[in-house]
């Protein structure tokens, strides 16, 4: 059997899959790692195969260290990606910005090249280069990937895209809307067709990918044209611990009135704000416990939330004219009854109606959660953007 290695590098961790790239989405991967707390006094190895789970506690000084190590770990298992028919190395990476609309493979020039993109997305881009250095050097000879969040969005209409502000400063600064969590979107989008069992360029359909990041897209015939997140990871929905859509000149209001440093103001849109800056948790479980406890702040949070994505669908109905279906991913998406239940409640001169005992069923794989008489499908379906990136990865490294 032929796998891929999926490697998504963050700033602090780095996940890792071995994967079976013609599996079913609801199948386990043949191996799965994460490396945690990398820079820290103390750090995390977890490796899990077969059934079992191996966690190594020790100093992860940087992802040189904690990828080697975890390798050691794999290869003492018999699982390393040397050991088992690895053909390609397939790496998330968040930003493509206008250069990559496609998954590309990597050499010394790719590095370079999303090294430019950088300012783009300064949090992501350089732990994204890391796992990829790391990765070239410890397996040298085989073909490494880099697929990118921002590919689906490539080609968005430019009214869609553009940004209402001077045009020569954006174009400068390239400013414009580049939408995140493609690789999700393309996956789930993907799988709607069939399920429908309609041809997939004629089919309309809305998907929300909501977990801690949440994000939506309107996609006609396979195609986006419209997605909730925009230049940055910030825009659009309510999230865990970001704001989403505010008015800008909150920014200048906390920066001239209170007092705040523009460092100061991006750590609180990004990490202290959305449902935990609401709330004081960012966690849905812990969410609905407090609105059982009759907490007002987190019955308040849940409602923005709610709002704010209704709002969304309902403008992406208009702009897609037609909706065949609407899908649910991620791990809110795929887990909460009641986020589903009041996102379209009300909805059923719309042709929206949501099937009380199939939404609170649950199962592993793609399920329809709508009643019969539903003109819009509503769906759950998982997504799985570790196999969409072997998939590519092994797509590509076969050319």
């Amino acid at each position: 059997m032929t796998y891929a290695l999926v490697i998504n590098s963050g700033s602090s961790s780095v996940k890792f899959q071995i994967v079976d790239p013609t599996a079913d989405a609801a199948a386990e991967p043949f191996a799965s790692g994460l490396v945690e707390q990398i820079g820290e006094p103390s750090g995390r190895i977890t490796i899990k195969h077969a059934g079992d789970k191996h966690v190594v506690q020790q100093p992860v000084p940087n992802h040189t260290v904690g990828l080697e190590a975890a390798m050691k770990i794999l290869d003492s298992l018999g699982a390393g990606p040397t050991q088992v028919d690895v053909s390609a190395v397939g790496h998330r990476v968040v930003h493509g910005g206008m250069v990559f609309s496609h998954p590309e493979l990597i050499n010394d020039q790719v590095v370079e090249m999303i090294r430019d993109l950088i300012p783009l997305a300064p949090l992501h881009n350089p732990a994204n280069i890391d796992g990829i250095e790391v990765a070239r050097k410890l397996l040298p000879d085989l073909p490494h990937v880099a697929v990118f969040d921002t590919g689906f969005f490539r080609d968005l209409p430019p009214s869609s895209a553009i940004y209402a502000i001077n045009a020569e400063v954006a174009t400068e600064n390239q400013i414009r809307r580049y939408g995140f969590h493609g690789t999700s979107h393309e996956f789930v989008s993907g799988q709607v067709p069939a399920l429908l069992d309609m041809p997939a360029g004629s089919v309309n359909q809305i998907v929300l990918h909501l977990g801690n990041g949440a994000s939506a897209s309107a996609v006609r015939g396979g195609d986006p044209i419209d997605t909730s997140m925009g230049m940055t990871p910030l825009a659009g929905l309510v999230m865990g611990t970001r704001c989403g859509d505010i008015d800008p000149g909150i920014i200048f209001h906390l920066a001239r009135n209170g007092g705040m440093s523009i460092d100061e103001i991006d750590n609180l849109l990004n990490r202290k704000s959305g449902v935990k800056g609401l709330s004081g948790v960012n966690d849905f479980r812990d969410l609905h416990r407090l609105i059982d406890e009759d907490n007002d702040d987190a019955a308040l949070a849940y409602d923005v939330y709610i709002h704010q994505l209704r709002r969304v669908i309902g403008s992406y109905m208009i702009a897609l004219g037609r909706v065949d279906a609407i899908s649910f991913t991620a791990g809110v998406g795929e887990n909460d009854v009641a986020t589903r239940r009041d996102a379209l409640a009300g909805l059923q001169h719309y042709g929206i109606k949501i099937d009380p005992e199939r939404n609170e069923t649950r199962s592993d794989g793609a399920r329809l959660i709508s009643t019969d008489d539903s003109t819009t499908r509503v769906f759950v379906v998982p997504t799985n953007e570790e196999l969409a990136i072997a998939q590519k990865a092994t797509a590509l490294a076969k050319q």
